[in-house]
């Protein structure tokens, strides 16, 4: 009986395929600053408090449009580990990159999750970004902060390489 309801599952998992839609592999591979991405969420530990699975058993997730299905092994093919997660202190992202596609909003959200959701309790990950004086022509990836998250006249607020790569894995997240 161990064999069959645990040898014989971890045996056929690793015979999973990707699936073909119209000559395109499902899920895709994740593009290479996003694969970056995916090594900083993994970094913060961002796993920690969100999920990375849709779920039919807790009721809500497609209500929420956290997916339009519930996901499948077949939707980590290719991970070196997937990064279900099991606490939600945050909403799920395994399509996140479908639900807002909005590169800049994902910004200011790393910037300061309250700049963008009043009530959130994600912590600010500010380090991620450079707070640096305008010389010449402001920067075009210079963030649009407004209100009190807004910085000094002459000042403005742009990514690192990993904030743009964690914007990346963010906006690749389409299950």
């Amino acid at each position: 009986s161990w064999a069959w309801l645990v040898q014989l599952p971890v045996l056929e998992g690793g015979k999973l395929e990707a699936h073909v839609v119209d000559g395109v592999a499902q899920p895709d591979a994740i593009p290479g600053l996003a694969q970056k991405g995916r090594e900083v969420y993994e970094e913060f530990g961002c796993v920690q408090c969100h999920t990375q699975q849709v779920r039919l058993t807790s009721g809500k997730d497609l209500e929420r449009s956290w997916g339009s299905r519930q996901s499948v092994a077949r939707d980590y093919i290719g991970a070196d580990v997937a990064l279900l997660g099991s606490v939600r202190l945050g909403p799920d992202l395994a399509n996140v990159g479908k639900r807002i596609e909005d590169a800049e909003w994902h910004h200011k959200h790393f910037y300061n999750a309250r700049s963008v959701v009043a009530n959130s309790n994600m912590p600010p990950y500010s380090f991620l970004y450079e707070t640096r004086e305008v010389i010449g022509q402001a920067s075009a990836k210079a963030l649009k902060l407004e209100g009190e998250y807004a910085v000094e006249e002459g000042y403005e607020v742009v990514p690192t390489v990993k904030a743009e790569a964690l914007v990346a894995y963010m906006l690749s997240l389409k299950v």
